[in-house]
């Protein structure tokens, strides 16, 4: 940060505080900003992450109770207030930065480098994070280090996945610890307990657990979003002729659907808010059906099939693709 800054930026603004804003009211609303702001939570986003920036150095001044003193003071002297080289004219150089603290310097002799000394002097300047260099925390950009993330694995069942449940995880050192899985968790998504992870080593927020959910596969039923997908085969009469058929629904009793003659295989017949349900919305259960073609018949039914052939419209249901090939 240049020394020039201190005039030209008011970190209560920055900050959206008043001046006579408490240590702890500051780091409250410090901390809400950098959750806001921060890259992780905004990735890609350069306005984002140069506001975060902003807020990280305004704190980095504003939560020292030295420097809060010092920049209160610089402030003090007005925003037209502007450093000058030596012999620059009268006024507004660093004699009137020296003489508001008391050091008695003399232009002659002033510059940058007393400027800078006189930080250093003070206990710290740049190298320790008190005038222009950050302390740690949030990539650098100063304020207290949150703590180290911890991450975890589980894998679930399809149906508790859809359900939710509290289970129990060994966490590190085989501590264990509880985690909601809320309804609708889907296979690869993580969950995040907030200020359950690693403590912060200078005294800022502790770290997270991040639980990575896996999910098994269910033997009929897959997800589309909210949604479920279930295949049903179909006889060959029931297609033609219609019929009414029983659908598994995940967890709860079957449902009736009817399926209108003439149904074509590969049909999707819907079934509203029999899917998955979660804080989002509810989603509908989607059965496919597939006509399932015999794969064995006695010569009773080979000679029904042969008297329908003959019977049959005299239709080529290939010719419509046959003619879009050419």
């Amino acid at each position: 940060m240049a020394s020039q800054d201190w005039f030209d930026k008011d970190f209560y603004k920055v900050l959206g505080v008043d001046k006579s804003v408490s240590a702890a009211d500051l780091k409250k609303t410090y901390r809400k900003l950098a959750r806001q702001y921060h890259p992780d939570s905004n990735p890609g986003d350069a306005k984002a992450e140069a506001t975060f920036k902003e807020i990280s150095e305004a704190y980095s001044v504003l939560n020292d109770p030295e420097q809060r003193e010092e920049y209160d003071q610089i402030r003090a002297m007005g925003s037209g207030a502007r450093f000058s080289a030596p012999g620059a004219g009268a006024g507004g150089g660093f004699d009137d930065v020296f003489s508001r603290f008391g050091q008695g310097r003399q232009a002659s002799s002033g510059g940058f480098d007393d400027f800078f000394t006189m930080f250093d002097q003070q206990g710290g300047g740049f190298g320790s994070g008190r005038f222009g260099q950050t302390t740690g925390g949030f990539r650098g950009f100063g304020g207290p280090q949150k703590g180290a993330d911890v991450t975890a694995r589980t894998t679930l069942d399809f149906v508790t996945a859809a359900k939710g449940e509290t289970i129990t995880l060994a966490g590190e050192d085989n501590v264990p610890f509880k985690v909601k899985i809320p309804a609708g968790v889907s296979d690869g998504q993580k969950i995040r307990l907030r200020g359950r992870g690693r403590k912060s080593p200078d005294g800022g927020e502790s770290g997270d657990i991040v639980v990575t959910v896996a999910v098994r596969p269910h033997p009929v039923f897959t997800r589309d979003g909210l949604n479920l997908r279930i295949t049903v085969p179909i006889t060959f009469t029931e297609a033609a002729l219609g019929a009414t058929i029983e659908v598994p629904t995940l967890g709860g009793d079957p449902v009736r659907l009817r399926v209108a003659p003439g149904t074509p295989s590969g049909r999707v017949l819907r079934v509203k808010g029999r899917g998955i349900s979660t804080t989002k919305g509810t989603g509908d259960l989607l059965a496919e059906v597939q006509v399932a073609v015999p794969a064995h018949l006695d010569d009773a039914a080979r000679e029904a099939l042969e008297r329908f052939h003959e019977l049959e419209p005299k239709e080529n249901p290939r010719a419509d693709l046959m003619s879009k090939a050419r």
